[in-house]
């Protein structure tokens, strides 16, 4: 990744980019808290009606993708990630606006998502118009054991 973005662009993804989808996972989600999910766990969602993959690429070279699912005129984004060298630089950003565009598209009238307590991204969601509308206790299981709750949050679209 260059030090400087001065393009993100983003397109639809699938199987093909489970590679690099995997790859930046790897690099994105911490391991202490297990949030990584498998290339077989990605295909198998892939392959789920109402499912779709954006990649964002920044100077040729794939930083970040979402991952979300529509269903019976609600929407949940299931994963959202940006390599740590593209963080900061409005990635993220343009990953969660182009999930908000396509849920729009397919008459989403609300988008959910889920996200582990301390999460840096709260900020993101919450700058987008997400409120928290609900938590988990101890739902996530991180390497050691240890249990983080799970914060929900949702934002209309219409």
């Amino acid at each position: 990744m260059s030090g400087t973005i001065n393009l993100i662009e983003l397109r639809e993804g699938g199987a093909h980019d489970l590679h690099s989808v995997n790859r930046i996972m790897q690099e994105a989600f911490d391991p202490r808290y297990g949030e990584a999910w498998t290339s077989a766990q990605c295909l198998g969602m892939l392959s789920l009606p109402g499912v779709w993959l954006v990649v964002a690429s920044v100077d040729g070279q794939d930083a970040g993708f979402s991952l979300a699912r529509a269903i019976a005129g609600e929407a949940e984004l299931l994963l959202l990630a940006t390599h740590p060298a593209a963080r900061r630089r409005g990635v993220a950003g343009a990953l969660l606006r182009a999930v908000i565009e396509e849920a729009r598209g397919r008459g989403v009238a609300r988008l959910h998502l889920e996200v582990r307590s301390g999460n840096d991204a709260v900020w993101l969601y919450r700058r987008e118009g997400f409120e928290k509308v609900g938590e988990r206790k101890d739902y996530y299981r991180g390497r050691s054991g240890q249990l983080f709750d799970a914060h929900t949050y949702a934002r209309d679209l219409d």
